[in-house]
């Protein structure tokens, strides 16, 4: 076992210690700091080509990942296991009056200890053994672990019959822009030293999936992440003629009501189920306030996959928003003939029908309807809309459906379905080919031998349960499901863009042993020292050791 958890906490609170906010110039400012360090060590003074600060491609922010490697002397090996940890970290405002202390571990928790703490928090702060601090679990915890390995080895190449490669990368809690850009990196050193990888070993925070959950778990594979949207039309009318039209926002609040929460929407696979869809953003279009109703309403969702297809998820919401639009109907006119029931009026029958689009099918309508006069006017529009820094890339999604909208011939109220921001793949690993079956028997032998040492359990699960850039280093995707993300995202090829065939090219099996913990996103954010010092990097060299020893 190595006698790591001094020099692992010490690399923890160096980390830590440089502010790294995701978005901001504290991006560079890590990476730096940490090209700085490792070049510092004797190994890369030697060898400067195996360490390279690199700047993102394709990306509006000046931010860089860190690259470095170990060529093994034991024997000649191409085999090469890459380490894989990000930098940034969410932001810092939920420590309040603590704010200048968030990423100043030791005042922070001296801090700490003068306020009103939950019990648990209070326990944990007072028992000496867990580190608080941004970023300290979410994860440059992992980050250090992930370091410690690497100087070991720089040190001792002799140890290694292969090559360990380390990878820092920036951007991974918005739009994954480092590891994106990291795959050119990953491809450049493979063909220029035959690099062959056969295991990718993510060290991303874990944490309990229950109130009193004993164990510590280790991932083999992560969940995927879709954001289905809705662009809701409705039929404007002044709010005294309220039936005279058809309002989107109760069509949006039925969609979100069938959605939001619902079980039966959770991709169960191998006896594991994420959470379900949950909305993220419900909102008209109105720019101001009138006393009409709205013409547009935007809901879009958060939505967990583990072995569903895009294009399957798409076929599945249509139906889901078929459901709610005739329930919303339904309601309306039982309103509607409750109302002249009680105000003496005639009644009239509504004439409101149930229609969902895929933007797919919507987009291929108006190009057989419009032609070369849509095509044109639509790229005009998105060149003139993208210097619109305020637009994120989902509202960009949004305003283009908007503006299409406006060229369909038949504009009766409608529902139209799309994505509108980044897919972050699932992966599975359950031993499809020799890497996969190597590195679970890896995995499973580094367990074994790890475990007498430590008094959890340390269990394995299929999918990591949280968004991390594992999602693009491996595909299990076929291209009918990355087609299915690209014709219906309305902002691909301008305002976003992932070259999947990227991820196919490096497509590497993937595990996550990471820093154990709680309240990440969250001023009481902590690891647990015992596990995350200790028990995590000496899990991660058994399986490097099994796989380049």
């Amino acid at each position: 076992m190595l006698n790591c958890r001094e020099q692992i906490l010490a690399l923890t609170e160096a980390l830590v210690g440089v502010e790294s906010v995701v978005n901001t110039k504290g991006e560079i400012d890590i990476a730096r700091h940490l090209y700085q360090y490792l070049n510092t060590l004797p190994y890369f003074q030697e060898n400067p080509d195996r360490l390279v600060l690199s700047r993102t491609g394709n990306d509006e922010l000046e931010r860089y990942n860190v690259l470095a490697f170990v060529k093994g002397t034991k024997r000649p090996s191409s085999k090469t296991v890459i380490l894989m940890g990000h930098l940034d970290t969410v932001g810092i405002e939920d420590y309040n009056h603590l704010r200048d202390k968030a990423c100043r571990p030791r005042p922070l928790m001296e801090a700490l200890a003068r306020e009103p703490l939950p019990e648990l928090v209070r326990q944990q702060l007072e028992s000496g053994e867990w580190y608080f601090g941004r970023g300290a679990l979410d994860m440059k915890g992992g980050v250090a672990s992930h370091l410690y390995l690497l100087r070991h080895y720089a040190e001792h190449p002799e140890e290694l019959a292969g090559n360990l490669l380390f990878l820092a990368e920036c951007d991974e809690e918005d739009s994954s822009h480092g590891v994106l850009s990291a795959l050119k990196d990953l491809q450049k050193w493979r063909d220029e030293h035959g690099f062959e990888y056969i295991a990718l070993i993510n060290s991303d925070f874990v944490a309990p999936r229950y109130d009193g959950d004993p164990n510590r778990y280790i991932y083999k594979g992560t969940v995927g992440k879709l954001l289905p949207s809705f662009f809701i039309t409705g039929y404007e009318t002044h709010a005294g003629s309220a039936f005279e039209g058809l309002d989107p926002n109760f069509i949006a609040a039925e969609l979100t009501r069938q959605i939001s929460y619902n079980p039966d929407l959770c991709d169960e696979a191998y006896g594991e189920m994420p959470v379900p869809p949950v909305s993220l953003k419900q909102t008209d279009l109105k720019p101001t306030y009138t006393i009409q109703t709205a013409l547009s309403a935007y809901v879009y969702f958060n939505f967990f996959i583990h072995s569903w297809s895009p294009k399957q998820v798409l076929q599945m919401l249509k139906e889901q928003a078929e459901i709610a639009f005739e329930n919303a109907l339904t309601l309306l006119r039982e309103r509607h003939r409750r109302f002249c029931e009680r105000s003496g009026q005639a009644w009239t029958e509504l004439p409101w029908k149930t229609r969902v689009l895929v933007y797919e099918e919507m987009k291929k309508q108006l190009v057989e309807e419009n032609g070369e006069a849509f095509l044109a006017h639509m790229k005009q529009f998105k060149e003139q809309l993208l210097e619109d820094k305020s637009l994120d890339v989902r509202m960009f999604a949004a305003r283009v459906v908007e503006e299409e909208w406006k060229w369909m011939k038949d504009r009766s109220p409608a529902i139209i379905l799309f994505y509108s921001s980044l897919y972050s793949p699932r992966i599975e690993l359950v031993g499809r080919d020799e890497r996969e079956q190597n590195l679970i028997h890896a995995l499973e032998r580094a367990v074994e031998t790890v475990q007498p040492h430590y008094p959890h359990p340390i269990v394995t699960r299929h999918f990591f349960p949280f968004v991390c850039d594992m999602s693009f280093v491996s595909l299990s995707d076929d291209e009918e499901g990355i087609r299915a993300v690209a014709e219906n995202n309305p902002a691909w090829g301008t305002k976003h863009f992932v070259n999947y065939q990227d991820v196919r090219e490096i497509d590497v099996p993937c595990i996550n042993i990471g820093p154990y913990g709680y309240d990440a996103h969250n001023r009481y954010e902590r690891m647990e020292i015992p596990y995350s010092a200790e028990v995590v990097p000496n899990v991660t060299n058994e399986v490097i050791k099994e796989l380049l020893t």
